[in-house]
């Protein structure tokens, strides 16, 4: 079964629990803090593999959820990282941020990795707060919270040419004709259900991937047909081939058909319609063919490639002409560099990393920041003390006077309400 296109979640693992221990052994008196610290959470990374051609054994998994580090021990034993887990997904992968609508990545070459969601760092043990004004802190930490996202995963085929074209034109059978690619090919429309690829190689020697896309009609940009799930793959081809049944023997216009995937394509992404296309009128065996194909050059003025794929005439002709194509195209990216995560994240270092607001008679702050402080904090006497400190060096003391708290006020993050005292 062919499957491109999934929605899952994934959880990384949260780290572990760092460890508030003492040494205590005879005759060593004041032994101070002896707490290790949690291990690393696991990180869900996906890897491209050649082997695969569909996103299917993605289908079924609602939820990708990565183990937690092991929790510090006491003798100051740290907490064991917990392995990672690698996710195989065909090239040509696309992996999309639902909440953010950006693109994590783009895996399009062989052993392509990302990590799509990272595991969260282990808590600290008590050893690791010790300084010289406290050199026994009675507190440690809960490991960091691991990423958790809901993905849109994409496939889109890589290949350097597309054979695009109305139902039955002879689209597989060309396929079929220049490369080992098998596809199913019938006497009805929509004979390929699914996106068919062949290594093609021309007459002098030059190879490149040819794809065979399901039959589109009009409306395909809309959802009408099979069109709109099969647009998407040709957007990573170089060069489009436009065939065309030059006889009309299913009772389609040539030009007609032709004005109609075009405008598919335009309507779909304006970078499609942009890309070199070279016309293929098959079927020139039939009769009224050569008939056609003077309306049809009289119209458009340009070069078409008559050719015959039942009779495998005229198709050498056409696969060296793809490739001098190709020659003179460089790979384009997909997507532009601020479709990515990583190219948006500089926006943020500056943005205030809390907010205030007031709820009745409740200050409620939040912000990654705080949340991620406070969901590390062991609310022990020291650890509590601490936790205070933080805020107050983050800049929610000052915020909280210059909005016009008092003692006493009620202030909320997360589940916690506290008094506010300064």
């Amino acid at each position: 079964m062919f499957v491109d296109e999934v929605i899952i979640k994934v959880k990384a693992g949260n780290g572990g629990d760092g460890c508030t221990a003492f040494r205590r052994e005879k005759f060593i008196p004041d032994g101070g803090p002896y707490g290790g610290n949690g291990g690393k959470g696991a990180s869900i990374i996906f890897k491209t593999d050649l082997g695969l051609r569909t996103l299917l054994d993605l289908r079924y998994q609602k939820l990708i959820k990565a183990p937690k580090g092991a929790n510090g021990e006491g003798k100051n034993k740290n907490g064991k990282k917990a392995e990672d887990i690698i996710i195989k997904v065909p090239v040509g992968t696309t992996v999309k941020d639902m909440d953010t609508g950006l693109i994590i990545a783009d895996l399009t070459k062989e052993n392509d990795s990302v990590v799509v969601a990272k595991g969260g760092r282990g808590g600290r043990g008590n050893t690791a707060f010790a300084t010289a004004s406290n050199p026994a802190p009675n507190f440690s930490e809960h490991g960091e919270e691991g990423e958790e996202k809901q993905l849109k995963i994409e496939l889109r085929l890589l290949a350097d040419v597309g054979f695009v074209g109305m139902p039955s034109v002879g689209k597989s059978t060309i396929l079929s004709k220049i490369s080992r690619s098998k596809p199913k090919i019938a006497a009805y429309h929509f004979t390929t259900l699914n996106p068919n690829l062949g290594v093609v190689k021309t007459i002098d020697g030059r190879t490149f991937v040819a794809a065979d896309l399901p039959g589109l009609i009009k409306g395909a940009s809309l959802g009408e047909g099979l069109g709109d799930k099969f647009l998407k793959h040709i957007e990573r081809t170089r060069v489009i081939a436009h065939v065309i049944d030059m006889s009309g023997l299913e009772g389609t216009d040539p030009i007609e058909s032709y004005e109609i995937i075009n405008k598919e394509l335009k309507d779909f992404s304006d970078k499609l319609i942009k890309k070199p296309q070279i016309v293929i009128a098959n079927k020139m065996d039939l009769e009224g063919a050569k008939e056609n194909l003077k309306r049809f050059k009289d119209k458009y003025k340009i070069d078409v490639y008559e050719v015959s794929a039942i009779t495998n005439k005229g198709l050498d002709k056409v696969l060296v002409a793809l490739a001098d194509e190709l020659d003179k195209i460089k790979q384009i990216p997909l997507f532009e560099d601020d479709a990515f995560e990583s190219h948006v994240l500089y926006k943020f270092k500056k943005e205030q990393p809390f907010t205030i607001t007031k709820d009745n008679d409740i200050y409620v702050v939040k912000g990654k920041e705080v949340e991620k402080l406070f969901k590390m904090t062991k609310f022990t006497d020291e650890g509590a003390i601490r936790f205070a400190r933080k805020l107050r060096a983050m800049g929610i003391d000052d915020k909280l006077l210059e909005m016009g708290a008092k003692y006493g006020d009620k202030v909320q993050i997360m589940d916690l309400i506290f008094e506010f005292k300064q």
